[in-house]
């Protein structure tokens, strides 16, 4: 089993361990609670390592306790919930080999060898059995085994747990191993976690593991098993495919429940299932996996977005170009991703004696485009903007809807700046990325911020030097922000580091959406230059940045953040007018030509439905303003407003109605309009 990554935990107070006692006899000394979601699970100690409660420190120590009910504390019950399910397993399924499960964002895992998939029965059986492994309470006992030897002596039945020892003992070490792996046979030692029965305190059953555990298996208070899927061992396509358990533990059936409510809400706005119900996309077999298509009214809400970020680009001083597609293959030599991104760009096509890629980023391309002639100081910043379609090879089992295909279109620009322009630059482009998110209704955010890995230098480009400047500008403009921001090590491109914005949805689920990437490979590789103001022949800064990223993305990230309810101003149809009867229909049609003036999306159901089914179909299709229209309307001049709430207005004057309907649209008001929203300006 593989240790969690934890990060800073939440705590309640130090307390000193003393020599030749434990972690746990401290805590009790101190009073801490031992029940409950605020039981103490774990300590950290003096180096911040986590340590369990029967760990005895050889001289004084000074250590926090970690509570169940913080990000640490949920990461060892799931640690500990992974092992349980691993033994359930292997009770159930005596022939089951073990692979690794470490602890995930808000659950776990565990991979097994077995020789069918598991069923949804079989989760209901091994739930089953996980609640009879915690309710005997079984000791987690840490057991530090004195040699590679004798652990494959005693792993000798479990093939996957013996190539981990052999990464340990070096024996495996062209091999890349992942950071699960490396937690997993641990950093100094090896070690395994025996399972006691608590009363003959014999061991039950073992995991060759790392640590830390909770205490016992009764400080898994609430936990589920969630899915099932196919894995790769080491997420390597050549290997052998294993059978993965998902799972989830938490430190209360209470955090339990509302974590499953948030699943259910999370499955009733998934944007792939809206995108069918509401005819917005789709994603045809015939065509290739990880390339959508919009249908009609997916292409109203995509040409929305597309018009508003391109005019906000011309606003920002951007000049809109075009690239192709595809491209000779020694561009991307030139600018670098070769071989770097090799893997994730389709295969090369040969024509005419010369290898052609699809493009699966748009930057060597405007690189050419500053390149075409000489360039001057005063031209700079020069920024440079497309909707550039690109093309990246996603292995099948990442695809995910419209949040993770194989063609996009990137909102993509890059400013080419002299080296003292680019802290304001970047700061513009930041401020210009919030902004945008801002208007789509995303309004809860931080910053993330990539360097590159010290420890794989051969993996990024570049100087020592030019990292470090690169990388202060960015912190320096983040920081000024306020906002939160949060160090994600390794994670930048080969070129230089970036700030990405991490935006929280309504239901609190976290995406990652533009970036802004400070580039100073790029322009020594295709030689840029601009003339100084002395003449001097001088490269320029590069500032990579997209606002949404990827259209695609953004689309199904607003799909779910709205759960298809879009605004009024992104709804492919804005407003249906709803007649009572068949004689409302031409007062209904003045209406809808009063509000097509005024650019507004209309439609006029002359169907044979009864009212109130026209009411339900339109309000399941999520339309922003209903109009209805019967005889009193007709003879008043007016029509009632109907809303996705249920909630109405009556008898608003015609030309009134168009004008509110029409100011509400150009505000891009991106909450959804009801009566006491809306009758604020029927007053007016």
């Amino acid at each position: 089993m593989s240790q969690p990554s934890f990060v800073a935990a939440e705590t309640t107070g130090r307390v000193v361990v003393p020599a030749g006692t434990t972690a746990g006899a401290a805590v009790r000394e101190a009073g801490l609670p031992s029940k409950g979601p605020d039981a103490i699970v774990v300590v950290r100690d003096a180096e911040g390592q986590l340590r369990d409660l029967a760990w005895a420190p050889e001289v004084d120590v000074e250590v926090e306790p970690v509570a169940a009910d913080t990000e640490d504390g949920r990461s060892v019950i799931r640690h500990s919930a992974a092992h349980v399910l691993a033994q359930a397993v292997q009770q159930q399924f005596p022939e089951a080999k073990l692979g690794i499960g470490p602890p995930v964002k808000d659950g776990f895992y565990y991979d097994f060898a077995v020789d069918t998939p598991f069923t949804p029965e079989d989760l209901q059986a091994l739930e089953k059995r996980m609640k009879q492994i915690i309710k005997g309470a079984q000791q987690f006992s840490r057991r530090r085994v004195d040699s590679i030897e004798a652990a494959k002596e005693e792993l000798a039945d479990e093939p996957f747990k013996l190539e981990l020892v052999d990464l340990k003992s070096g024996d495996d070490s062209g091999d890349t191993v992942d950071t699960s792996e490396v937690m997993e046979v641990g950093g100094g030692e090896l070690t395994i976690y025996d399972n006691l029965d608590p009363r003959s305190k014999e061991r039950v059953w073992g995991d060759l593991c790392r640590g830390p555990h909770v205490p016992t298996t009764k400080y898994i208070p609430a936990f589920k098993l969630t899915r099932t899927a196919a894995a790769y061992w080491r997420g390597d396509q050549a290997n052998q495919q294993l059978q993965r358990i998902y799972g989830t533990a938490w430190e209360s059936q209470e955090k339990l429940d509302e974590y499953i409510e948030r699943l259910a809400e999370a499955e009733r706005r998934d944007h792939r299932k809206l995108g069918a119900e509401l005819d917005l996309f789709s994603f045809p077999d015939e065509i290739g996996s990880g390339l959508p298509v919009f249908h009609p009214k997916g292409g109203i809400i995509k040409r929305e977005m597309e018009d508003y970020v391109r005019q906000r680009h011309i606003d920002e001083g951007f000049e809109y170009v075009g690239t192709p597609h595809i491209s000779h293959e020694q561009l991307f030599h030139t600018s670098g991703h070769l071989p770097y991104y090799a893997d994730t760009m389709f295969p090369p096509m040969e024509f005419d004696g010369y290898q052609y890629r699809l493009k699966a980023m748009n930057c060597p391309m405007h690189n050419l485009i500053y390149r075409s002639r000489g360039r001057s100081y005063r031209e700079l910043p020069l920024r440079l903007f497309e909707f550039g379609h690109v093309y990246r090879y996603e292995k099948s089992g990442v695809i995910q809807g419209l949040t993770r295909v194989r063609g996009f279109a990137q909102d993509d620009s890059h400013s080419y700046c002299t080296k003292e322009q680019a802290p304001d630059e970047v700061k513009h482009l930041l401020h210009f990325m919030l902004s945008v998110l801002r208007d789509f209704g995303m309004d809860d955010f931080y910053l993330e911020m990539s360097t590159r890995d010290e420890s794989k230098p051969d993996k990024f480009a570049g100087s020592d030097a030019d990292w470090a400047e690169a990388t202060a500008v960015l912190e320096q403009v983040a920081h000024d922000t306020g906002l939160e921001l949060v160090a994600d090590p390794g994670g930048a491109a080969f070129y230089g580091p970036k700030i990405s914005v991490q935006a929280k949805d309504a239901i609190g689920r976290t995406w990652q959406m533009g970036t802004v990437q400070y580039d100073f490979n790029q322009p020594e590789g295709f030689e840029l230059e601009y003339q100084a103001a002395d003449g001097e022949r001088k490269r320029p800064i590069m500032i990579h940045s997209a606002k949404f990223g990827s259209i695609e993305r953004f689309f199904g990230v607003l799909t779910e953040h709205y759960a298809g309810a879009f605004p009024a101003w992104l709804a492919p149809v804005q407003v249906v007018g709803i007649p009572i009867a068949g004689e409302h229909v031409e007062h209904l049609r003045g209406v809808e030509k009063a509000l097509r003036a005024k650019g507004i999306r209309v439609e006029v159901d002359t169907s044979d439905d009864r009212m109130q089914k026209k009411i339900r179909t339109h309000t399941t299709q999520k339309v922003p303003f209903l109009l209805l229209a019967g005889g009193k309307d007709v003879e008043a001049g007016a029509v009632s407003f109907r809303f996705r709430d249920g909630t109405q207005i009556n008898g608003v004057p015609t030309d009134r109605a168009v004008q509110v309907i029409a100011d509400w649209v150009a505000r891009r008001e991106n909450t959804s309009p009801t009566a006491e929203a809306v009758e604020v300006h029927v007053g007016q």
